[in-house]
């Protein structure tokens, strides 16, 4: 196969960045790290597709991480931006809107009685972990090795077993007591969860976890699993925290709690809920949120939370997903995508799996299923690597990471699917 790359202007792009930013980006998941080579640098988005600034233009299966369900630019959201700016950016002040937009969370996802606007999914992360401690006065949190909750220091840890252990700081300046009170388990592994539980009776504030994991590729819960986290903190007085950054509003309209029939203490939101715009949340049962600052003593706060012109991209996004769903159709073509390139790969004799849920999938070059990050960290990257730049050279803009979940918007079609397997056929041929 040829070495496809970026065009001379992102190429040039990225070397001004570079002198000016850290790796030259703002997200390290921008950089092309994990498949060599540099970034495309995006002029603009259109419904499914990207525009370089090279004139190239993209199918997208990124769609900004998750939040585009709805495509890129949708006009009604775009005119409720445009409005909602052209009144004034930030007050600092409470709006009606905010209360609107609380509402529609509020009746659409199933553990949530009350909510928290705050500005991203780490800060929602950050805030739920803070909660559930002064809720329970307990401090020991579990988390699951490859289920990514943001930048947030207590989550910022890895484990090297399948044995419980107390986490170990996976990035520099994350202090080892900042990750002392985090405990990392394998991920599906109702067992060494219970064990947990044995071993530390009364002391678990909290279980967060990604129902379905995009951060390490599309892991779906194996059967049992979820339950199993439900039964347990309710036995024990620990809140369950279910990450629903990537999964609430685009697995169903409730989340994945409304898919799997699994109600959590306590969810937090990003991406699809602040449709393109820098807006998170959490929530959860009403006692527990009665908790935060002013209604309790947890502190939390935020200049631009609630910001207006996010709120009117969140309230535009939901009321579009609620009037006219689109999961059954994105299921769909989901599964088709999910056969077509588990085809293309077997044609081409490379050993794979294809993990699909919704409009979340992943084809992992590995010949076994993936459960947890120990199978996930199996897969052959250096193949995956080339395998997204010849989609790049068919102008098929995949995630930059066999570790990343590939999502898509309501926009792609029938045809757009079908162009993309057969894609993937030449390439995985190809290689």
């Amino acid at each position: 196969m040829n070495s496809p790359q970026a065009g001379p202007n992102s190429r040039r792009a990225f070397d001004r960045a570079c002198r000016l930013m850290p790796g030259g980006v703002n997200s390290p998941a921008r950089a092309f790290g994990a498949v060599g080579g540099s970034p495309l640098f995006i002029e603009r988005a259109e419904g499914p597709y990207l525009f370089d600034i090279d004139g190239r233009r993209y199918l997208d299966y990124i769609v900004s991480w998750g939040p585009m369900i709805l495509g890129h630019a949708h006009p009604e959201v775009i005119a409720a931006i445009t409005e909602a700016a052209a009144r004034g950016t930030s007050f600092g002040a409470p709006t009606e809107r905010e209360s609107e937009l609380a509402e529609r969370i509020v009746a659409a996802v199933p553990s949530i009685d009350k909510v928290r606007l705050v500005n991203s999914g780490t800060e929602a992360t950050m805030s739920a972990i803070r909660v559930a401690r002064g809720f329970t006065g307990r401090d020991k949190i579990i988390k699951f090795a490859g289920n990514y909750h943001g930048h947030v220091d207590a989550l910022l840890v890895s484990a090297g077993s399948a044995a419980a252990t107390l986490g170990v700081p996976d990035s520099p300046g994350v202090t080892a007591g900042a990750g002392g009170d985090t405990i990392v388990l394998p991920f599906n592994d109702a067992a060494a969860l219970a064990a947990t539980f044995e071993k530390f009776p009364g002391q678990i504030a909290a279980i967060i976890l990604e129902p379905v994991v995009g951060n390490m590729g599309c892991v779906p819960p194996v059967p049992g699993f979820l339950e199993a986290a439900r039964e347990l903190t309710a036995a024990d007085g620990a809140v369950l925290i279910f990450d629903e950054v990537m999964t609430g509003f685009r697995l169903a309209y409730g989340g994945a709690q409304e898919r799997f029939g699994i109600t959590p203490d306590m969810t937090t939101l990003g991406k699809v809920v602040g449709g393109g715009m820098p807006l998170g949340a959490y929530g959860g049962r009403e006692e527990i949120m009665n908790c935060v600052l002013p209604a309790g003593k947890v502190f939390q706060a935020g200049t631009l939370s609630g910001n207006p012109v996010a709120v009117a991209a969140g309230n535009a996004t939901l009321r579009l997903l609620e009037q006219d769903p689109p999961y059954a159709e994105l299921e769909r073509l989901g599964k088709r995508l999910a056969d077509g390139l588990a085809e293309a790969a077997s044609a081409a004799g490379l050993p794979h799996q294809v993990q699909q849920i919704g409009s979340m999938l992943t084809l992992f070059f590995n010949p076994h299923p993936v459960h947890d990050w120990g199978g996930a960290s199996k897969s052959d990257s250096g193949r995956f690597g080339r395998f997204f730049w010849g989609m790049i050279e068919r102008g098929i803009y995949l995630p930059c990471s066999q570790y990343e979940a590939l999502f898509f918007s309501r926009t792609h079609t029938e045809a757009m699917i079908d162009e993309t397997i057969a894609a993937a056929k030449e390439v995985c041929a190809a290689l």
